[in-house]
């Protein structure tokens, strides 16, 4: 992909600009701060196409200008202090497609805010979807991994299928991360703090009237550094069974990351937290009685070392730590059965985890259904969650040997 200019001027037209008093606050932050280097990504054998599909084969991705002071420093801020909620870094990335479905390429910009028409398709009519995935800083101190970035790339390109808009190619979306997380890699924590999240949104930016895909659409990555979700010590989380509010259908859009379908899990998940719980655990719609997911996480169950999640057939997200958890867990010797899991299972089993991008694995401490609750374990970790956490997290940081070829290294 060829690469642009650093603060291009922004077409006006595109209904996309910094925020002017955004980005007075960041020069006066970083004044010192000099255009980042771009990434150019070195590939082996085989390599991501342009097509959306992709190799096993990884990438490294090479700073151009590595010796830059500036590229390797850290951001000035106590590192100890930081939570899972948004800072801002420098630089967010922005790439457009006109209604010919071809995306531009893309550009660097200063991180602001960003104006669009009261007619974009995303705002009337819900047209867009967003990823999350993390970047990681290794023990080197200077290398940086990320995790799977590919797969996040086919999980947009599925859910544009179904939203009817284009995406960005695997080859544009990884490329895309690449650039972004190396012009912030200051903002990346040191090893051991936490992890740069990176949230690639696409969305209708083009205006319309009437019910139909928008003529125009911008694909946008912005980043921010969180810290580790058990920063306090692992805190398992308590759960209530969801009876009359249902996440998806059938049919529906449960299986995308489409923006709608956060918004329509609040008010079941506000009645909860209000009652003292952690979260809402969604059944299916149909019997009532079939396991689907937690607001924004996929759920697992074990019984008897026989660890089983409900599988993916359309009403669940295919979540990216969910797959990855699997092949772990199999590579570990467990069976791992994908199938229709009752809430009954769910009240007998020995341990249930969650997994996420923000939590990687969160052990359960109890679930409450129709009134009557069940405990999990001793306040931690179940013994067979903990050892796929531990493996887990060990590849996303490069602490152990990638076997599976997951890791994307930025140098």
């Amino acid at each position: 992909m060829e690469r642009a200019a650093i603060l291009p001027s922004v077409n006006q037209n595109y209904l996309l600009c910094p925020s002017r008093a955004f980005s007075t606050r960041l020069h006066s932050s970083t004044r010192n701060l000099s255009p980042p280097s771009f990434a150019s990504i070195k590939h082996s054998s085989s390599s991501v196409s342009s097509n959306g599909g992709i190799s096993l084969t990884r990438c490294n991705a090479v700073s151009s200008n590595s010796s830059s002071t500036l590229v390797t420093e850290l951001a000035d801020i106590d590192w100890d202090t930081v939570g899972f909620g948004l800072k801002p870094a420098d630089y967010m990335y922005v790439m457009k497609c006109n209604i010919d479905g071809e995306f531009s390429k893309g550009e660097l910009q200063r991180f602001g805010n960003i104006e669009i028409s009261p007619s974009a398709g995303v705002l009337n009519y819900g047209q867009g979807l967003f990823e999350g995935l993390k970047a990681y800083r290794k023990k080197d101190g200077n290398n940086i991994l990320l995790f799977r970035p590919e797969e996040n790339a086919k999980r947009m390109r599925n859910g544009a299928e179904r939203m009817c808009m284009p995406a960005p190619t695997v080859e544009q979306f990884v490329e895309a991360v690449t650039e972004t997380v190396l012009a912030n890699k200051r903002w990346v924590p040191p090893p051991g703090k936490g992890s740069l999240y990176v949230r690639p949104l696409l969305m209708g930016t083009g205006a319309v009237l009437g019910l139909a895909p928008a003529p125009e659409y911008t694909f946008i990555i912005y980043v921010s550094p969180v810290g580790n979700y058990f920063k306090e010590g692992v805190a398992p989380i308590n759960l209530i069974v969801e009876n009359e509010f249902h996440r998806a259908t059938p049919g529906g859009t449960g299986g995308v990351k489409t923006i709608g379908n956060y918004a329509a899990v609040l008010k079941a998940q506000s009645i909860a937290k209000a009652k003292g719980y952690s979260d809402v655990l969604y059944l299916d719609c149909i019997y009532k009685r079939y396991l689907e997911e937690v607001s924004s996480c996929n759920i697992f169950i074990v019984k008897d070392n026989v660890i089983s999640t409900p599988e993916i057939k359309g009403t669940i997200l295919p979540g990216i730590t969910r797959k990855s958890m699997i092949d772990v867990a199999r590579t570990q010797g467990f069976q791992v059965e994908e199938r229709n899991v009752t809430v009954d299972e769910l009240l007998e089993a020995d341990e249930v985890f969650c997994t996420g991008t923000a939590v990687v694995v969160s052990p359960v401490g109890s679930v409450t259904y129709k009134g009557k609750r069940v405990s999990y374990g001793e306040g931690t970790f179940g013994t067979v969650s903990k050892q796929l956490y531990t493996v887990l997290t060990s590849l996303q940081m490069g602490l152990i040997e990638d076997n599976m070829k997951w890791t994307v290294n930025l140098s």
